[in-house]
């Protein structure tokens, strides 16, 4: 395993003893974030409404869930039903975040972002990031989108949502049930029950969806060659050992999943959002390297015929989407 990943602590997630300090921080925190969503209930901080609905996907505890996923699966079915989806976005890690932007399938990954750019290419849509989440709906409604999809944005208070989703990872859940520094909560676990939807990402084969939670499915089939040519199946790798490369919030979920495919996976973990440089992929031995899309897109002019990304896909029941369109509404008819 990599050296170079960040990790989480082990309270967060495992049976390790929560630090004094920790602990201490941990009721601090709580208490502004309580004071912070009091404000906004109570009207002294007013939420912003942008003129279109405003679905916000998130989760409540800090780490990877399978939000881009979902997002880029909401904007494929909103198109289908008739809408012109926008996606709203931070761009965490961009080497300008002050700065809103326009980002497309053309953008290098260290000024859009590596999650905005994968989505653009996965998309075609238009994805505007800036850190004021209002301010990027704006735009993007302004820009003819008539439905904003807000990637990572439920503690985005200021911005007025219609329809909240949460998306928990099925393996870890709320690990400790912990607020942070203490857990890996980014808000109580009460939150979870205001929004409209709760995905499971059913990463784990011990994962089982509860009463009230939406089973999400993330699909692997294939192996992309960064460099051109033709997909091949992971499959067509079973037996051999390669190396896995993830700089996501939960790296572990992408080695077992290839571990699922039969491959013996030499796993490098990153820290999530890492910027890729040649001596990452030092490792010793030519085997096939296969990593996440969104690392993918920050390691074109790094790769070689040997490096693969592995697309996934998000597969929800229909009558998720049944409902979810139900709730929204149709399309507003164009103005002739």
């Amino acid at each position: 395993m990599s050296k170079r990943v960040a990790q989480t602590p082990g309270y967060w997630f495992g049976d390790a003893p929560v630090p004094l300090w920790a602990r201490a921080l941990s009721g601090v925190y709580a208490a502004l974030i309580a004071l912070r969503l009091r404000l906004y209930r109570d009207g002294v901080l007013r939420r912003q409404r942008v003129g279109v609905p405003v679905i916000v996907v998130g989760n409540i505890t800090a780490g990877g869930t399978g939000k881009t996923p979902l997002t880029i699966a909401l904007v494929e079915r909103l198109r289908a039903a008739g809408f012109k989806p926008g996606v709203a976005s931070r761009g965490y890690g961009r080497r300008d975040e002050a700065t809103a932007r326009w980002v497309d399938a053309a953008t290098p990954p260290g000024e859009g972002g590596d999650e905005p750019v994968l989505i653009a290419r996965q998309t075609g849509t238009r994805v505007r990031v800036d850190r004021d989440r209002v301010a990027a709906a704006r735009a993007l409604a302004a820009a003819g989108c008539n439905v904003i999809v807000c990637d990572d944005g439920l503690q985005h208070y200021r911005l007025q949502r219609d329809i909240e989703i949460e998306v928990i990872d099925g393996a870890r859940r709320y690990g400790n049930g912990r607020m942070m520094p203490a857990g890996p909560l980014r808000e109580p676990v009460a939150r979870s029950a205001e929004c409209d939807f709760r995905v499971l990402n059913l990463a784990s084969p011990d994962a089982a969806a509860a009463f009230g939670e939406w089973p999400m499915q993330l699909q692997s089939e294939v192996a992309v060659p960064l460099r051109g040519g033709r997909p091949r199946a992971l499959s067509s790798f079973a037996g051999q050992r390669v190396h896995a490369v993830a700089g996501i919030g939960h790296p572990a979920r992408f080695f077992a999943m290839l571990r699922g495919w039969g491959l013996g996976v030499v796993p490098h973990a990153f820290a999530d959002h890492h910027d890729y440089r040649a001596e990452d992929f030092s490792f010793g031995s030519e085997l096939p390297v296969l990593m996440t899309e969104k690392d993918a897109v920050k390691c074109v002019g790094l790769a070689n015929d040997w490096f693969y990304s592995v697309p996934v896909a998000a597969q929800l029941p229909e009558a998720f989407w049944i409902a979810l369109l139900d709730k929204l509404g149709a399309p507003p008819r164009p103005v002739s």
